[in-house]
């Protein structure tokens, strides 16, 4: 894992680009602006979503932490939206990939989507792949779509959290957080639980755990290859090479004790989630447990609660599947959206 990957095609400057060391943001900030032209034109069902009558924007702002954020927004060109998605990736993503043609789907769709890369991910600043306090990276987001509500043209319209893996963990953690604060989440292969399959053994955590507390930025924890446990299919699968600007090696000690200690926290709290939701899982995801989405659907306080099962699915249902399985995936998200704000 993080081995750099060689493009066919790809010019000798450009490659050395590629293959820098990503730890701090600017190698990835350069790799991705050289980059993007390529990876968003790859063969993926993602990148075929039609654009036409949208308007986006980047931008980068200074949190009250001191570090630089990277935020993306796509919008209807006309009119007001219907509503606005607001974005939490999952770990080591970024919202420059996959991601944008996800909310390009929903942006045609009527939908004003924002996105954020979280502090350490992306192009967002800090240490690449690395989570000191979950907490503070959920205040982090909070602060960043706390300011998107404040837009006079947006603050009326129905505010909707999307979570995706870890992301759905952040999302569920700022929903209990705020919790009257959003009118409805969706979950998307939450990080509710990870998978046994995943977790190394009792013991290996047990000393994992006390080597963190002295070198919890060290990237050390043994981890099977997510992209063949999250991708059904094989070139999608492949696919996952361009996003450059992803946290591809081992998990740092503290981060992974984070994810840990989050996924536990959320699992003895989801009698406590009461917003609507609408959860939808693979049946063979093998990264994060459907079993736990099923006991969030259970559980959860919602009077207004909908649990989509994939079968035979894998963990990145909006990525990794069968054209066919993405774009019934994306249908039942904009068709439970339209119904929640009276489309």
């Amino acid at each position: 894992m993080g081995s750099p990957v060689k493009f066919e095609g790809v010019s000798e400057d450009l490659q050395k680009i590629l293959d820098a060391e990503m730890d701090h943001v600017g190698p990835r900030r350069r790799a991705r602006e050289a980059f993007k032209d390529i990876q968003l034109s790859i063969d993926h069902i993602l990148f075929k979503m039609p654009q036409e009558g949208l308007k986006t924007k980047e931008s980068y702002e200074v949190n009250s932490r001191g570090l630089e954020i990277y935020s993306k927004s796509w919008l209807p060109d006309s009119g007001s939206p219907k509503a606005v998605i607001c974005f939490c990736h999952g770990y080591g993503d970024t919202c420059t990939f996959f991601l944008e043609g996800v909310a390009t789907k929903f942006a045609s769709s009527g939908y004003g989507v924002f996105a954020m890369d979280y502090p350490g991910f992306g192009l967002s600043e800090g240490l690449h792949g690395y989570i000191e306090n979950f907490d503070i990276l959920v205040e982090d987001v909070i602060e960043h779509y706390s300011k998107v509500k404040e837009d006079p043209n947006l603050h009326k319209l129905p505010f909707f959290l999307f979570g995706q893996s870890m992301g759905g963990a952040v999302a569920l953690k700022v929903h209990l957080k705020q919790p009257d604060a959003w009118n409805g989440a969706i979950l998307v292969a939450p990080m509710c639980k990870i998978a046994d399959d995943v977790v190394p053994p009792w013991l290996v955590t047990q000393i994992l755990s006390g080597m963190a507390k002295l070198l919890p930025k060290l990237k050390l924890v043994p981890q099977k290859d997510l992209a063949e446990l999250a991708f059904k299919d094989e070139r999608k699968r492949k696919q996952t090479a361009y996003n450059i600007v992803s946290y591809k090696h081992k998990p740092r000690l503290g981060t992974a004790l984070e994810l840990l200690r989050t996924t536990n926290e959320i699992e003895e709290n989801l009698e406590k989630v009461s917003l609507p939701i609408l959860i939808l899982h693979g049946k063979e995801d093998k990264v994060t447990d459907p079993s736990v989405s099923q006991a969030l659907f259970e559980k959860a306080n919602s009077r207004d609660k909908k649990l989509n099962l994939y079968a035979d699915a894998y963990h990145a249902l909006l990525e990794g599947e069968p054209d066919e399985t993405i774009l019934q995936v994306l249908s039942d998200i904009i068709s439970w959206l339209d119904q929640h704000c009276n489309c």
